[in-house]
């Protein structure tokens, strides 16, 4: 391990948290090895003077970030030029063949059936997903989910952010031997680089990591306490599933009320705008809806989502069709990767 020697102060907190551009994930907080940071008022805060050791600083998602380092790491080598939304190998579209699977979840319910076929198949031990809270409706939260029937409890899409590095924690904690981690791109980012510095503490038990489609995250206070409850006056409790379709479509016990997209992007996360990596591009896998009904689109990026995908469909959890080049989703997924990395630009 070669780490640069440089405090919390010095690298994270004037170069990050200063600009606005903490994305939340937590990381810093909990590789710190002296525990002297802990996230309050929506950023990481120093509880006691900084050892400077430099893991924090190594770790952060938003600091000193190299796409060409990082690729060499994960798949070794950069992407191409017409790789347009990160090395992969195969892209497919992908749902589920258990119909009480594709019920319960987001799209084609592809995240879902790959952690059961793991878990029922001896791969994982663990997954780290995010849930919802008992104490405030479709408050998300970090899970650790140690069987299949807890996969199922947890599947869906949650548009406000969960920190599920806690969760990667927790894991270590317990001493699992084999996991699964559901992240979004900030999140698959910041695993990826505990792995190239060496934290073997938190990552010689991960199988694959599954990386999620992201634009932006929305604010709980915001978009689900103020807008979707309070000027839409839609009983919380009564919501089954968020879903966006070139608009936010939400699923009530009545029926399925419709917000712009507009309306919904001015409760969404500030820092989020610094962030460049709109299809988790440094995940086994990613998964996203890129408006298809019923499927999920899914990006095959190292050998082993290779493997799983493949071990998956064989084992009939699956049906896989290819992406033809012309295709909307595809299209579109070339749209808003181009459109992310060019906001995050002028940010």
């Amino acid at each position: 391990m070669n780490l640069k020697k440089v405090s919390f102060e010095e690298s994270i907190g004037m170069n990050v948290v200063a600009h606005g551009k903490c994305l939340g994930c937590r990381a810093c907080i909990v590789v710190c090895p002296f525990n002297c940071l802990e996230y309050k008022e929506g950023k990481p805060s120093l509880t006691k003077e900084c050892k400077d050791c430099g893991i924090c600083a190594q770790i952060c998602p938003q600091y000193d970030w190299s796409w060409p380092k990082m690729e060499n790491s994960v798949f070794g080598r950069e992407r191409r030029s017409d790789e347009e939304f990160g090395v992969y190998r195969r892209l497919v579209i992908a749902r589920a063949t258990d119909n009480r699977l594709v019920e319960a979840c987001q799209d084609g319910g592809v995240v879902t059936t790959l952690l059961t076929f793991a878990f029922e198949n001896g791969i994982i031990d663990s997954a780290v997903v995010s849930g919802i809270t008992k104490e405030k409706p479709l408050y998300p939260i970090p899970k650790l989910a140690t069987t299949s029937d807890e996969i199922l409890k947890y599947a869906g899409t949650r548009y406000s952010y969960s920190p599920s590095i806690l969760s990667l924690a927790e894991a270590v904690e317990q001493k699992k031997t084999s996991i699964a981690f559901v992240g979004t791109p900030c999140q698959i980012r910041a695993v990826r680089k505990m792995q190239m510095l060496g934290l073997k503490r938190f990552t010689k038990s991960l199988k694959f990591l599954i990386g999620l489609m992201c634009s932006e995250c929305f604010t709980y206070s915001g978009f689900i306490e103020k807008h979707i409850h309070g000027d839409l006056g839609l009983n919380l409790n009564d919501i089954e599933k968020i879903n966006i379709k070139g608009k936010i479509l939400v699923k009530t016990k009545s029926g399925v009320k419709t917000i712009p997209l507009a309306e919904a992007k001015k409760y969404a996360r500030k820092s989020c705008k610094s962030c460049d990596d709109f299809s988790s591009e440094l995940a086994d896998i990613s998964t996203g809806g890129l408006g298809l009904d019923g499927w999920t689109f899914t990006i095959i990026r190292t050998g082993k989502g290779e493997e799983l995908c493949s071990k998956a469909e064989k084992a009939g959890f699956l049906d896989v069709n290819p992406v033809d080049e012309g295709a909307y989703a595809l299209n579109l997924l070339r749209k808003l990767s181009k459109k992310k990395r060019k906001a995050s630009k002028v940010y």
